[in-house]
């Protein structure tokens, strides 16, 4: 059940929130709101991918002190890369970490870029200024696979309400096995203010369900999400934006929202280095 603050704020629009960002550009500056030609998108892939070390260890790909001496881990990890944008989680962070990414964007303009960015990997000629190819593409040991819906539709364990695009790179032999599969890390960032609360409340538990080795404590849902200001009583706060018609929650709002979804949140941290004036973003682990 949504908390009665919820029902007094305006639910987002789906299709409201897909006509605005049909508005902005493909590219790293229209998804991050104008600063993607700074440092922002380094330091943010960079945080993002220390805490998901610091959560999963085993995922560490060099000799560290956080790496287990024999990491335990399946034969190909795998990741879910939601609400997507042009795929700069997926080529920043993921694609450095595990063997196989899916990714779901609905935006049609935002969807075709990273399934272009994606496919511009495989070629052995120099990338773009500005596109790194995709790690692991052109040689074929690691995938992604891209898909285009929303989030209200989307089940991980039956993506079937959803389009699929592509999946490039690595194949697997019986690749409809994968569909029930399940996923090692489960990825949501900037995206989950579209969801209402009882719509979120839905999609964590669906991404709970679809999380592998949950017994071993390993696989885990990550939300890195702005926040807005507790209320000064400390109670959750949620506020409104017509413009992109999206939710921004406070920090006790997002764990009131876990915490009625049935997950347990397993650490927490700010993200530090961003420019003055913007919100502050924190990342969840979740199991």
């Amino acid at each position: 059940m949504a908390s009665n603050q919820s029902a007094l704020i305006a639910a987002p629009n789906v299709q409201d929130g897909i006509e605005y960002w049909n508005t902005q550009p493909a590219s790293y500056d229209g998804v991050l709101g104008g600063y993607g030609e700074g440092t922002l998108p380094r330091i943010d892939a960079l945080g993002s991918r220390l805490f998901l070390l610091h959560l999963y260890p085993d995922l560490s790909t060099i000799p560290s002190s956080i790496r287990p001496l024999q990491p335990q881990l399946p034969p190909r990890t795998r990741a879910l890369d939601v609400g997507a944008g042009i795929g700069r989680v997926t080529s920043d962070v993921l694609l450095h970490l595990v063997s196989d990414v899916v990714l779901l964007e609905p935006v049609e303009a935002f969807v075709h870029e990273a399934l272009a960015r994606c496919r511009a990997s495989t070629s052995s000629e120099p990338p773009q200024k500005g596109q790194p190819p995709w790690k692991g593409i052109a040689d074929g040991t690691k995938s992604v696979t891209i898909l285009q819906g929303t989030l209200q539709e989307f089940d991980p364990l039956n993506p079937h309400r959803v389009t699929f695009l592509d999946r490039i790179g690595y194949q697997s032999p019986r690749s409809f096995d994968e569909i029930n599969m399940g996923f090692d890390v489960i990825w949501c960032q900037w995206c989950l203010g579209h969801l209402s609360d009882a719509d979120l409340v839905v999609f964590l538990r669906r991404s709970h369900a679809a999380l592998r080795e949950k017994e071993k404590g390993k696989s885990v849902i990550i939300v890195k999400e702005n926040l807005c200001q507790n209320k000064e009583d400390g109670s959750a706060c949620t506020v409104f934006d017509e413009q992109d018609s999206s939710l921004t929650r406070s920090d006790m709002a997002w764990k009131s929202i876990f915490k009625e979804a049935g997950l347990r949140l397993v650490m927490e941290k700010v993200q530090e280095g961003f420019p003055d004036g913007l919100y502050v973003v924190k990342m969840y682990a979740l199991r």
